[in-house]
């Protein structure tokens, strides 16, 4: 068995087509609420305009400011994985920028999620490839490694774990397991249906918030 800190592992299935299109025009904020509100990126932002991001989690766990071991993740990338990376939050160095996303646009990955510092947002916005991140530098990474490629990772306090089905848009990022997509869904198109619902009603103006309750109101 590998030692953790050692680990490069193989990805996982890919997530299939059904449950890809089944949540491609799912809102992130409706899939988190259905998840109690528990788990989402909190502190990531878009850097590539309002594309929207779905695929399969290839994850890399890296030293702070290194992408040594995320080149190396591209001998694995295949069409609709998104690249997630727990780069410790670091900002102090760019993880990627317009080289890496422009290989991985060709190669038909779906978008990186980085947990730490991208560069050359400019060529993001204008490719419009799904980029999550932290923040941004100008500055460019070290490649010396090490890393770790297909382990369990944290972003931005959520955790992913390899094949997850990872979702995106301008609210941020959730993933979750593929195993729970159908009851997921369900419910998020429960919720989906009420919204509307309610969006009619303000629009005719016949809307009421009783629906809130009275609990800690006192007169």
């Amino acid at each position: 068995m590998l030692l953790p800190g050692h680990r490069l592992l193989p990805s996982s299935a890919a997530v299939p087509p059904g449950i890809i299109a089944d949540f491609a025009a799912a809102q992130v904020a409706i899939v988190s609420d259905n998840m109690n509100r528990l788990h989402g990126t909190r502190a990531l932002r878009p850097f590539h305009g309002s594309a929207r991001m779905i695929g399969t989690a290839v994850t890399v766990k890296t030293r702070p400011g290194d992408n040594f071991v995320l080149h190396k993740t591209y001998e694995l990338l295949r069409p609709v994985d998104v690249l997630v990376v727990d780069g410790n939050g670091d900002l102090n160095q760019a993880l990627v920028g317009e080289i890496m996303m422009t290989r991985a646009k060709a190669m038909g990955v779906a978008g990186f999620v980085i947990d730490g510092a991208v560069r050359d947002v400019g060529a993001f916005a204008e490719a419009s490839f799904p980029c999550f991140a932290r923040g941004v530098t100008h500055r460019g990474p070290y490649k010396s490694g090490p890393g770790e490629i297909n382990v369990p990772v944290s972003i931005d306090g959520m955790v992913v774990m390899p094949g997850d089905v990872i979702l995106g848009d301008a609210d941020g990022v959730v993933a979750f397991d593929r195993s729970v997509a159908a009851e997921l869904l369900a419910r998020v198109k429960q919720q989906e249906t009420r919204e509307a619902g309610a969006l009619a009603a303000i629009r005719e103006g016949r809307f009421d918030n009783s629906y809130i309750g009275t609990q800690g109101i006192t007169s």
